[in-house]
């Protein structure tokens, strides 16, 4: 944990920092091309950029690191003709997430990653809740005896975030629901619905912090007020995509184009501005790497 003093109480407040993304840094630094499995396959093929990831950020001053598990779920494996893969990546992933923290002699944290089944920001492509948990369940039987919490990341509509919470509160770990926000400032989720809506069918399920990732900052900023008026514990990261609407289900990442504006500081400043609002757990996304991490660890021991 880091301690930011606030200006005008005082008073100490806790804020965890976590890691940036994971997709895109390893494609920076993978020797090969991309490819529609995105950052399942270099488990296999390159697991020492996966463990050099994580000890970057564990290095840059990150509090948690979340498993390297995005893309491995059984649908997206199914899709793609390795449903075998399954097990055998989570555990891949979970031993190299260890090391890193093994390695780097930091006593952070790792989370476990419920993400969305078949494809990110199509809530359409989605299984229903009944699906979805089953499906969850899935992952969180592999990942809880292995981690310290669980992040739900990048839910874009309601059934996706209850499902994936639901699962991963029954692991008894503290639970943590990721929420992605439309970039067009209509306070909705990617699915249309709204986010209001969707914190009120989050309230009682057992999540400790409720955060926005995936989405541009500036969305991000938007919609913050609305969950520091919904009583929990509340954070963001956010992506550094120019958009997002390039991208297909199966397709590759590379399809998708960086903001050149988002320079490490002026990412910080934006996460300056959340916290400014209450948020207390913050990080980054896709193209958020180790050097703007490393900014914002600076920034709050400052």
């Amino acid at each position: 944990m880091l301690l930011l003093g606030a200006m005008e109480n005082k008073k100490m407040v806790d804020i965890t920092l976590l890691d940036g993304g994971m997709g895109q840094e390893l494609l920076k630094r993978s020797a090969n091309p991309a490819h529609p499995m995105w950052s399942a396959k270099v488990l296999l093929d390159e697991p020492g950029i996966v463990q050099s990831a994580h000890e970057d950020y564990i290095k840059a001053g990150a509090d948690v690191i979340t498993l390297n598990t995005y893309s491995v779920t059984p649908e997206r494996l199914q899709r793609d003709g390795k449903p075998e893969w399954f097990k055998p990546l989570q555990a891949k992933a979970i031993e190299l997430a260890n090391a890193a923290r093994a390695s780097a002699g930091k006593n952070v944290r790792v989370a476990g990653c419920l993400p969305p089944l078949r494809a990110s920001y199509r809530p359409d492509l989605s299984p229903d809740f009944e699906d979805n948990l089953r499906r969850y369940r899935e992952i969180v039987a592999e990942q809880k005896d292995h981690v310290d919490l669980i992040q739900c990341e990048t839910m874009a509509s309601i059934a996706e975030a209850t499902a994936a919470c639901t699962a991963a509160v029954e692991s008894s770990l503290p639970v943590w629901i990721c929420l992605t926000v439309s970039d067009d400032g209509s306070h909705t989720l990617r699915s249309g619905e709204k986010l209001k809506d969707a914190l009120d069918a989050l309230a009682g399920r057992g999540a400790e912090a409720v955060l926005l990732n995936c989405s541009i900052p500036e969305a991000i900023t938007a919609n913050l007020p609305i969950l520091a008026d919904h009583g929990l514990r509340f954070g963001a990261y956010a992506n550094g995509f120019t958009s997002i609407k390039a991208l297909e289900p199966g397709g590759t990442v590379d399809a998708l184009e960086a903001r050149t504006d988002l320079t490490p500081e002026k990412y910080a400043d934006h996460v300056d501005a959340w916290i400014d609002i209450g948020a207390t757990i913050v990080g980054g996304c896709c193209e958020v790497g180790p050097a703007h991490i490393a900014e914002l660890a600076a920034r709050l021991k400052s």
